[in-house]
């Protein structure tokens, strides 16, 4: 399951981050997203989704949405 299947206002644990894009990788780690780590979906946009990662907001399109596994 992706995250663009997840649940609203759910807590999630991340399983893997697979962009395919060491550059895209190392962005999204500095964010705190990788394997093991909790996520929320806030709320979902036309674009993609607020999702919650370490007490912090950020707006991450569909696309990348989808290449977060949890």
């Amino acid at each position: 399951m992706n995250l663009t299947d997840a649940v609203e206002g759910t807590e999630y644990i991340i399983r893997s981050v697979e962009t395919g894009d060491e550059e895209m990788n190392a962005f999204l780690f500095s964010l705190g997203c990788f394997s093991g780590e909790p996520i929320t979906v806030i709320s979902r946009r036309r674009s993609g989704c607020v999702v919650s990662i370490k007490e912090a907001r950020y707006n991450i399109d569909t696309q990348l949405a989808k290449t977060i596994l949890i």
